[in-house]
């Protein structure tokens, strides 16, 4: 019996422009202990169908059941029961800047009325879990972006919940970051036996550590099975895009950098460029840690060599004018080579 079942899910929006059909007569299967992968482009109906597991959207037809339960049937106190049972983790970490580590990762359970002991014991034991032993008093704005994430992991995992949702929980982090995440989710799964279901457009996600795959295009799943067998035998257009990217990620990376500008057209857009000692510095962690704006790493590669470490990361920044040329500043001053392609 799978733990979570999709049965002809459809859900439609309505705009100024009549109904927009986000995700299009969707059925699939989930059994306990997957790593699920949900990949897609922009616009695919990818963070809409993570809505619809956790019921913060319900469908316009069909059947979500998750554990033998039809969620589109359940009441409003039921379904805040249920959601108890489902963690969730974003792309901008969603953290509380005015409190400690500790009490990010206490909050959901204080909104269930666990007694201070009590939370103080669990989020302790998270903290060693996602391995920031020590760091408990410290605040979201002295974390590196992958910190920020472990902790995102963290209270996630708070009210030990069966179902581990993730929402491009790495595409804002840097490559090698975003391997760390990656390897913990994975021991996560193994230690916990959590079923994670992994929303995301970066198809070496889906191959570093889900078992399944299913891959999204305009509301629709179009293909789906063993995430080997996909990568060895790509059937549709789509997934054949994604798989020759994971091969070779300059293949389609002006596509992805139009899709990107589209969507955030203030935002700035620059390859940096690394050689030698910076290649190895957290650049990108510092400069979110000083400036407020954030960056999302679109492409790159940092490779080592003889004499040292050298390569590139294409990345998105977003912010006010002011602090994003600050930080374009900041790489400059770090020696950091700034060839920017876009300026919103």
């Amino acid at each position: 019996m799978a733990l979570i079942e999709l049965r002809h899910v459809k859900k439609e929006f309505s705009g100024k422009a009549g109904k927009v059909t986000a995700v299009d007569d969707v059925s699939l299967s989930i059994e306990k202990g997957d790593i699920y992968g949900i990949v897609g482009y922009s616009g695919a109906g990818k963070s809409t169908l993570v809505r619809l597991l956790n019921g913060l959207e319900l469908p316009s037809d069909g059947q979500v059941v998750i554990q033998d339960q039809d969620v589109t049937k359940l009441s409003a106190g039921e379904l805040r029961g249920f959601r108890k049972k489902i963690g969730m983790i974003f792309q901008h970490f969603n953290l509380l800047w005015s409190r400690t580590i500790l009490e990010n990762i206490m909050l959901p359970l204080e909104l269930v009325g666990v007694s201070k002991e009590q939370r103080l014991k669990r989020a302790e034991e998270l903290l060693i879990l996602v391995g920031l032993e020590g760091r408990g008093n410290a605040y979201p704005s002295q974390l590196s972006g992958g910190q920020k994430q472990r902790v995102g992991i963290a209270r996630a995992l708070a009210n030990n919940p069966e179902i581990l949702l993730c929402d491009e929980a790495t595409s804002a982090l840097d490559p090698q970051t975003t391997d760390e995440v990656l390897d913990l989710l994975l021991e996560i799964n193994k230690e916990l036996n959590l079923t994670i279901v992994l929303i995301t457009h970066e198809m070496h996600v889906i191959r570093k550590i889900c078992n399944k795959v299913a891959v999204m295009e305009l509301g629709k799943i179009v293909e789906e099975g063993e995430v080997l067998h996909v990568f060895r035998h790509p059937e549709q257009e789509v997934t054949k895009r994604f798989v020759q990217r994971e091969i070779d990620p300059e293949a389609d990376l002006e596509e992805l950098l139009a899709e990107l500008i589209a969507e955030n057209p203030a935002g700035l857009v620059t390859t940096l460029h690394f050689k030698g000692d910076n290649a190895n510095e957290p650049v990108i962690s510092q400069a979110i840690r000083q400036f407020p704006v954030d960056i999302n790493v679109v492409h790159g590669k940092v490779q080592q060599a003889k004499e040292g470490a050298f390569g590139s990361l294409t990345v998105m920044i977003t912010g006010e004018k002011a602090a994003v040329e600050e930080a374009l500043a900041f790489f400059k001053e770090k020696e950091v080579g700034v060839e920017v392609i876009h300026r919103g």
